[in-house]
């Protein structure tokens, strides 16, 4: 059975269990997923320098934990270490942020991104860049306060980001809204049940997207 490695950049545990269950509520039948943490660090990425750091982690977890995985999903919004570990051996990775911005774009939707790191809202926008869709991109809205100590709290966490999801359409003109953090996983879900437009979960985008980089391997094999 083919097997996906998920890799959290962040160092807390209870969170890659978080990951990981929505994540293999997302696989197909026929696929295994297990996931590791960050052995240093902190336990939840909030700012660039932090961000930065984390890329030798998931390249270190990579080469450790995924030899015999088919592929790779970096399970923190700003995709720290993804060119690293694309470089290494052509393994298919995905990364939060760009397989959600992607996802979010398609058919030409303009979208925006909701978030609690107010440090990471530079990254975020080169990522948009980077990934080919910054022209569809209405910017980013966030919440309030300390994003650690708002992460602890699952119901002001979720009620803080519909407001930044309302803004996002309301304000912006999104068409479509990225919630912008593998730690926010499950307020993602919770919140794609309560806008008319599309909310983008990225842990399940991530998924689909490595799900087809993987079939398109096997068809060109």
């Amino acid at each position: 059975m083919p097997h996906i490695l998920l890799i959290n950049p962040n160092s807390s545990q209870a969170t890659t269990e978080m990951m990981v269950a929505i994540a293999r509520s997302t696989l197909p039948a026929g696929y295994a997923l297990s996931g590791v943490s960050a052995r240093e660090g902190p336990g939840m990425i909030v700012n660039a320098v932090e961000l930065a750091a984390a890329g030798a982690e998931v390249e270190r977890n990579w080469r450790e934990g995924g030899r015999h995985s088919v592929g790779a999903i970096i399970s923190a919004f700003g995709d720290p270490g993804i060119e690293r570990l694309r470089a290494l051996d052509g393994r298919p990775v995905a990364g939060l942020c760009e397989a959600s911005m992607l996802e979010a774009a398609e058919g030409g939707r303009r979208f925006g991104v909701a978030t609690v790191t107010p440090e990471l809202a530079d990254v975020i926008g080169e990522k948009a860049q980077q990934a080919g869709v910054a022209g569809r991109y209405t910017g980013i809205r966030l919440t309030a306060g300390d994003p650690r100590v708002l992460a602890a709290d699952p119901q002001a966490l979720e009620e803080a980001l519909a407001e930044a999801v309302r803004a996002c359409v309301e304000r912006d003109g999104a068409e479509a809204v990225v919630i912008g953090g593998g730690p926010l996983g499950q307020a993602a879900l919770a919140l794609a049940q309560r806008f008319p437009v599309p909310v983008i979960a990225p842990i399940p985008a991530a998924v689909r997207y490595l799900l087809k980089a993987l079939q398109a391997l096997e068809a060109a094999a």
